[in-house]
């Protein structure tokens, strides 16, 4: 029995861990004022850098049911069986729309809502490649990912509130605020939905650590055998907190990776999130 392991390129894996674990992707579209571009093709900084010199903020469009329909019916050349991780369904129409796609081809295909953004989507990926490695059937993968959904912990925390406010998710007084103070607002995953948490005073680097530390102990059952450092744009100081806060805590495997196209035009520059699966390592 061979299974495809599939989510669309939300999921922010880099090419050569996509070819680790053999996970297939399907494209989001990016549209830069009137250029249409496929999400994976356009990486983090063309987005700032598109930002900052037009002021507007790129529009994202999600798989539809035809791309999905030809998605999964080419993986079907090739495979028994499809499971496909989509992003949260509160997030985005591209849970809806696999899920049609699916229907028509024999209970072949099941679509998973992530509930989860990002590498968050990668964390129950990746558990399903190594259960489909391990030799697990079908119906027992399904089973499997579908009880480590709930755990899944994402969360980030960021600069500013710029990209936000220019995608109507917080308001001008808002905005005006934390960049005044400043302000460094956690921004937590929580049934399927973005909300702002913890907020974090100074320099970003400060607000980092204290996001780490905050978030490990909020969740503090964690399955140590992955994390994952995801980023739009951070400098090594940043990037260094992290690290060494996760390896502290004694996760053995860390995968540090750059946000896609789609992430960082909801959240750009400077947003770092630390992600793992809150379940201490059920299997």
């Amino acid at each position: 029995m061979k299974i495809a392991v599939s989510a669309e390129t939300t999921i922010d894996l880099t090419k050569e861990l996509l070819k680790e674990y053999d996970i297939h992707t399907t494209p989001f579209t990016i549209l830069l004022g009137d250029e249409a571009k496929p999400d994976g093709e356009i990486g983090c900084d063309e987005i700032i850098d598109y930002v900052n010199r037009t002021g507007i903020l790129p529009k994202t469009s999600a798989v539809n049911e035809f791309q999905f329909s030809g998605h999964f019916s080419e993986l079907l050349k090739k495979y028994d069986y499809v499971v496909h991780f989509s992003l949260s369904s509160e997030m985005s129409s591209a849970f809806a729309n696999a899920t049609e796609a699916a229907k028509k081809l024999g209970g072949r295909v099941h679509v998973f809502d992530s509930r989860s953004l990002s590498t968050g989507i990668a964390l129950l990926a990746i558990y399903a490649a190594e259960l489909v490695r391990a030799g697990e059937d079908f119906s027992s993968v399904v089973e499997k990912c579908g009880k480590r959904i709930p755990y899944v912990q994402a969360s980030f925390v960021l600069e500013r509130l710029d990209y936000l406010y220019k995608g109507g998710r917080c308001s001008a007084l808002q905005r005006f605020g934390a960049n005044l103070l400043p302000l460094r607002p956690q921004i937590l995953v929580l049934d399927g939905k973005m909300g702002a948490a913890k907020k974090y005073r100074g320099k970003i680097e400060g607000a980092v650590r204290s996001y780490c530390l905050d978030t490990l102990e909020r969740f503090d059952h964690p399955d140590l055998s992955l994390a994952f450092l995801t980023y739009t744009t951070a400098n090594e100081e940043m990037l260094s907190v992290a690290r060494n806060i996760l390896k502290e805590r004694g996760f053995k495997k860390i995968y540090e990776t750059r946000a896609g196209g789609t992430i960082t035009s909801h959240c750009g520059e400077h947003c770092l999130g630390i992600l793992y699966i809150n379940d201490g390592g059920a299997k």
